[in-house]
């Protein structure tokens, strides 16, 4: 019998070993925790289907904001749940709207420890939950919708928020944005895109997250789970609009895409590892069928070695503890 002249496992032989030959890293800097504040909370209210999740109050998400600026997080994706929804999210660009004073008080407490970003959308804020204005037939307009945007982006900007989040999907979205910021003086206001954004199933949780109004779907505007090619699409005309990172979402399901995307640009890539990814590892760890902590760095490293080099998630500060 021969023997192998060539042994692969002699460096897999200890832990020390391995981490010196590892290919892919997780560093705390490449993480964004998204989290939720809801106006006139007086406690934080845990989200049954995000175990471990909860809509903060104002006193609860500044501590929280330490918290994670405290553990190496790189960033902090803020969304709100306000008191009052209309047809237009006026509470949106409301400068006393929960989300704007949330961007105000979390500036305040981290400054520039972590990078404080907001998510640029209406749908939490319009009462058919909706991300943009409809038009009478009950169609989201496009070009109104980025009318309400620009000056959502503004009024964020003037909040103290590092980087705007447009997530809606609406075509010309970054331009709009940008050109909105600019003429404001706030040309140091970056945008992550959320250039690739399917309609999927996995945003289930977050919409109870959220309080979603939503009635019906968005797929006449986010983008169907089959398509690869379009993706590269959308990203190549927010890249030309002025988007500073570009965004995949989901993530688990479509690392192909998030390959795809890293391969056709020369900008940051950011990949969402959004709330039903996150709540089918919890309820999978809750029964014991697998490794909880195994199982998350796990699948932020599949992120990272896909392409990403920021991922948003909600393991953001216990994955940063983990891997510290």
């Amino acid at each position: 019998m021969g023997f192998p002249e060539i042994r692969p496992r002699r460096l897999r032989t200890t832990p020390s070993m391995r981490r010196l030959v590892a290919e892919t890293e997780v560093p705390p800097r490449s993480l964004v925790l998204p989290m939720f504040v809801r106006e006139g909370a007086t406690e934080p209210t845990p989200i049954p289907s995000m175990p471990g999740v909860v809509q903060h109050t104002l006193d609860s998400l500044r501590k929280a904001v330490v918290e994670a600026a405290e553990a190496g997080v790189g960033g902090l994706m803020l969304f709100a749940i306000p008191r009052e929804k209309d047809a237009v999210g006026s509470g949106a660009t409301d400068p006393s709207g929960i989300l704007n004073v949330a961007i105000r008080e979390v500036v305040s407490e981290v400054g520039e420890a972590s990078v404080v970003m907001a998510d640029l959308c209406l749908d939490e804020f319009t009462d058919h939950g909706h991300c943009g204005v409809l038009t009478p037939d009950g169609r989201v307009d496009n070009d109104a919708t980025l009318e309400r945007y620009a000056d959502m982006a503004v009024a964020q900007a003037e909040a103290g928020v590092h980087m705007v989040g447009p997530s809606g999907m609406m075509d010309g979205q970054i331009g709009v944005i940008r050109a909105a910021l600019d003429r404001a003086g706030h040309t140091d206001v970056s945008a992550i895109a959320y250039s690739v954004k399917y309609a999927s199933a996995f945003f289930g949780p977050f919409r109870e997250a959220v309080e979603s109004s939503l009635e019906g779907d968005r797929r006449a505007y986010q983008q169907d789970p089959a398509n690869a090619a379009e993706a590269l699409r959308e990203v190549a005309l927010d890249v030309a609009e002025g988007a500073d990172i570009v965004m995949v979402k989901p993530a688990l399901g479509y690392l192909d895409v998030v390959r795809r995307v890293k391969d056709a640009v020369d900008i940051p890539v950011a990949a969402y590892n959004v709330s039903g990814e996150y709540s089918m590892l919890e309820a999978a760890a809750a029964e014991g069928w697998i490794d909880r902590e195994r199982a998350i760095i796990e699948a932020l490293t599949s992120i990272r070695r896909a392409g990403a080099d920021i991922v948003l998630t909600y393991w953001a500060v216990e994955a940063a503890q983990l891997l510290r």
